[in-house]
């Protein structure tokens, strides 16, 4: 399920985790370094499909927290219908729920599967000193509980997907742009948010069909919604969200319809 990642010092460890993980950004590298000793970190790939942990396991819990580097989405499934209910990019951490501490101590669901849909870069980081960090540091604490708020929010936006395609799709990706801003991962400097994002995950987070999906994704390139795919992306699975504001008019059309669908060949 996972292997050894490229090794890292612990003075890098600390300093790529202040500079690209929401919950150390910007914190003193010599205070954080005081908690984080190598000898008690894993620096891990996890690989493509492969099944990580399943969270909500009755009498089972987690020992480290997952901090996401690169590579990715990390997903959730819902049990049994496949569902994806979560999704997690590099700059985020994943693992929270299953930390018996704070509210992981109170966060109770059915069982779900966490995996990682493309091979990941994480750094696992000890319960004890999560729990140490969240004790000393009022801005760790912060971060950490917007964390629990950020997946409420995300399946929330997920609930409010209608049986439309286009509603359906636009509520994952208003999930996905509301959580990376608020991470502060993302816009790009343009405004641009941009998720390695595949067909395939679209499909299970808003329980449309693989051909319906790349539909509404074609037809939200053609009304410039989205960018409209390059060579250069960083991926085939690349989507690229070039307006926000206006994707909130098709996460609205629930019973106001938009004017491109169904989609019509030109």
């Amino acid at each position: 399920m996972a292997t050894q990642a490229k090794h890292l010092t612990e003075p890098n460890i600390v300093r790529v985790l202040t500079q690209s993980n929401y919950l150390f950004r910007g914190l003193d590298e010599a205070w954080l370094s005081s908690y984080l000793r190598l000898d008690d970190i894993s620096q891990v790939k996890l690989y493509a499909s492969r099944p990580i942990y399943t969270a909500f396991q009755k009498g089972e819990t987690l020992d480290v927290l997952y901090a996401i580097m690169a590579g990715g989405p990390v997903v959730i499934r819902s049990t049994p219908l496949d569902r994806v209910i979560g999704i997690s990019y590099p700059g985020s951490c994943f693992g929270m729920q299953s930390l018996p501490f704070s509210y992981g101590l109170i966060c109770k669901a059915f069982p779900s599967l966490v995996e990682a849909y493309k091979t990941t870069d994480v750094i696992k980081i000890p319960v004890e000193t999560v729990q140490a960090l969240y004790e000393d540091s009022e801005v760790f604490r912060q971060r950490y509980d917007l964390l629990f708020e950020l997946q409420q929010k995300f399946q929330y936006h997920l609930l409010n997907g209608s049986t439309y395609p286009p509603q359906a799709v636009a509520a994952l990706l208003r999930a996905l742009v509301y959580q990376e801003r608020e991470l502060g991962n993302q816009p790009e400097t343009n405004a641009t948010y941009i998720f390695d994002l595949p067909i395939d995950v679209i499909a299970r987070a808003s329980q449309l069909n693989h051909r319906t999906v790349e539909q509404v994704i074609k037809g939200m390139r053609q009304v410039k919604l989205l960018a409209p795919v390059k060579a250069s992306d960083p991926s085939s699975d690349t989507i690229k969200v070039i307006d926000a504001e206006r994707l909130k008019e098709t996460y609205s059309a629930t019973r106001d319809k938009v004017s491109w669908w169904p989609l019509r060949d030109k």
